[in-house]
């Protein structure tokens, strides 16, 4: 008898209320096994893997990839019976051993070739057109009314005006007068002006693609009726992309520190020939073998030894107790840019690492980030931040804080210019420094006393074994 469990989306970090659905590890028929990875999300921080509770075999996938759910949201089905799991292992030995036969109609799973359909009664679960009616309730997306299971279906006879399609549930599979579309393209359909039912699909099994809908928009088919007064639309259309994830924390973020604490944003312009020659010569050294230090590195010493002396720098603002919280510690955090948006990993207690130990956590945090396996306790109770935005080709720029944080240290590209050097103009490498602080907290001697110190450090890099 089927003993069937729903694992539900948990919180996997501080305060989680919602993440997407990136990718399934596992479908329908799968064995699995506690602690086996079977899907992959993606909260507002970052990629977390999420293992399964259970042993079993999967019954249904109850959200499709690329869906935003809640947490407590049931998103898999798994039958813990010892007879799936005895079932499944017998399947998967008769299908090493005999040579299947060609099927009758409706006999195979579409898409599985040599295999019997499961006997389980589900809706094929295809990236962005939902899951089997009843299994699960979709949260109503911002703008969307809702609707029932016949929302959005044609009528049978033409009525005037005609309807728009793209709306409700059009693009779910398995009905004729219901074209196949997946939610971006029937958004983007509809903000052109074309009709889904009068286009053909070039996707898979016929899925109408963006392709065609912008086709269909640059041709005569798309030209709207006079009434309803739709104005043209460039031949190239346009592209929407959901605001998700770690693109929208970051939004959110970033416009909550913009406009709740006072930015003030100064600069400094350094020689930073010394620096450039120390890290030369720290490369060189056994303890940073394979660990090839940056000037990133003795900026980060630098700003530490910076918070050192000005502590007041490395605090933050508590609306609510009416206090500012100094923070003696440092967890240094750094700017990184992927491909999944902004994000600002730190390292823990970065004032307590020899430099050796800071290179190496440098280096491991830009690793992680790239990889896309930063996790949330990585992203939290940061203190500081330095961006090098010295990487992106340009001079510098005015940070916006990290929120709860009182100051961001911008570091722009080093490069050869004429300088006035003991005397006389030389050729030296250059670069600018800015400094973004909370003028709540940071007055302006604090602010330049610090970013004098950081200048410093740089241009003479003995000042950093002096100060420190």
């Amino acid at each position: 008898m089927a003993d069937v469990k729903q694992f539900k989306l948990p919180d996997v970090g501080e305060g989680l209320t919602e993440a997407d659905i990136v990718s399934w590890k596992v479908k329908p028929g799968d064995s699995v096994t506690v602690n086996q990875v079977i899907v992959e999300i993606e909260t507002a921080k970052s990629l977390v893997e999420l293992p399964s509770p259970f042993d079993g075999v999967v019954t249904d996938l109850l959200v499709p990839e690329g869906q935003t759910v809640d947490v407590g949201t049931p998103i898999i089905a798994v039958d813990v019976s010892g007879e799936a799991g005895a079932a499944a292992t017998q399947s998967e030995a008769l299908a090493e051993d005999l040579v299947p036969s060609p099927p009758e109609e409706g006999a195979r799973e579409p898409g599985i070739e040599g295999s019997p359909a499961p006997k389980i009664e589900r809706q094929a679960v295809l990236v962005g057109y939902g899951v089997k009616l009843g299994t699960t309730t979709r949260r109503a997306r911002k703008g969307q009314a809702g609707g029932g299971p016949g929302a959005g279906r044609p009528p049978a006879e033409p009525v005037s005006p005609p309807a728009v399609a793209g709306n409700g549930d059009s693009a779910r599979p398995g009905t004729a007068d219901r074209p196949m579309a997946k939610p971006p393209v029937r958004k983007l359909a509809k903000d052109l002006g074309v009709d889904l039912a009068a286009l053909t699909g070039s996707g898979p099994e016929g899925t109408i693609t963006r392709e065609d809908v912008q086709a269909a928009a640059a041709g005569p088919a798309a030209e709207a009726p006079a009434a309803m007064s739709v104005p043209a639309v460039p031949a190239g259309g346009e592209e929407r992309i959901p605001i998700r994830g770690v693109r929208k924390h970051t939004a959110l973020a970033v416009a909550s520190s913009a406009f709740t604490a006072p930015h003030v944003t100064e600069f400094l312009q350094i020689d930073v020939t010394e620096t450039m020659n120390a890290v030369q010569r720290l490369r060189e050294l056994p303890e940073f073998e394979g660990r090839r230090p940056s000037p990133l590195l003795l900026v980060a010493k630098a700003l530490m030894l910076a918070v050192a002396r000005h502590p007041m720098i490395n605090s933050s603002w508590d609306e609510a107790a009416q206090e500012i919280v100094v923070k003696h510690y440092v967890n240094l955090g750094i700017a990184a840019a992927t491909d999944r948006g902004l994000l600002v990993p730190n390292i823990k207690n970065a004032h307590a690492l020899s430099l050796p130990g800071l290179a190496r956590a440098l280096s491991e945090l830009a690793t992680t980030a790239r990889e896309g396996k930063t996790q949330p306790a990585d992203l939290a109770r940061g203190t500081i931040t330095i961006t090098n935005v010295g990487v992106f080709g340009v001079d510098t720029g005015t940070p916006i804080l990290t929120p709860g944080e009182t100051a961001i240290l911008a570091l722009g590209q080093v490069k050869q210019a004429p300088w006035v050097h003991e005397g006389e103009l030389a050729v030296r490498q250059v670069t600018t420094l800015a400094l973004s602080f909370d003028h709540r907290i940071v007055d302006g001697d604090l602010g330049s006393a610090v970013l004098r110190d950081i200048g410093a450090m740089l241009t003479d890099p003995v000042r950093m074994i002096a100060w420190g």
